[in-house]
């Protein structure tokens, strides 16, 4: 007889947030991990395919409904014992997200990652196989871009490298690569002054999917 085992999404989603890299999690009310932290998921439908499960379940078990939230497969977890209940495959999914208002679902809240130390099932591994994905991805990829508004300047895109990548970068070679890779970032022609000092240059996220040269963590 060819076993059931039940299948589960289950979505790290990160944005920045108090100059913080937060996670969406919510506090568990019920057995097994009472009371400890827990990535939003749920079981998929017979009818749903992978991304069609991963979008339901951000919208309405992590209250995004509508969000521009960027969503990719991160792996499959399979291990016999990750839920003590029964055996359950979980395919996770990383979001990423600017920063974003509180979620609809009362129970979901945004956290600072360095605070969810207790979290329930393998939901712990998760985020952090998540989080070096993220960080992975900004090296070689434009998707840093997808943790900064519509507009946003090179110092708030640095903020965000600084953050994920947990160390501090110099300010003009930053600009200077981040401005050189080609389709990374267009010219909106505005200026802010919300930062104080001299009006920095708006930019918005290019046409570029892939960063020429890569914005490699070594290099400072």
């Amino acid at each position: 007889m060819v076993p059931r085992i039940p299948v589960s999404v289950d979505l790290v989603v990160l944005t920045v947030r108090g100059q913080q890299l937060n996670a969406l999690v919510w506090r568990r009310d019920r057995p097994p991990y009472q009371g400890c932290w827990a990535l939003s998921g749920g079981f998929i439908q017979l009818e749903e395919d992978l991304p069609a499960a991963a979008a339901r379940v951000l919208a309405e078990r992590a209250g995004m409904p509508g969000a521009p939230v960027h969503l990719e497969q991160l792996r499959t977890y399979g291990y016999p014992d990750r839920d003590p209940r029964q055996r359950v495959l979980s395919v996770a999914y990383l979001g990423l997200a600017p920063d974003l208002p509180a979620p609809t679902e009362a129970h979901m809240s945004w956290q600072p990652v360095a605070s969810l130390r207790d979290m329930a099932f393998d939901h712990r591994r998760i985020m952090f196989d998540g989080i070096e994905r993220a960080g992975a991805k900004l090296e070689y990829t434009s998707l840093g871009a997808a943790f900064c508004p519509a507009e946003f300047t090179v110092a708030d895109l640095r903020r965000v490298y600084e953050i994920v990548w947990g160390r501090s970068l110099d300010p003009r070679n930053f600009h200077r690569k981040v401005t050189k890779a080609e389709g990374f970032l267009v010219p909106t022609g505005r200026t802010t002054t919300r930062d104080g000092g001299r009006p920095a240059m708006l930019y918005r996220r290019g046409p570029a999917e892939w960063l020429h040269p890569p914005m490699l963590r070594l290099g400072g």
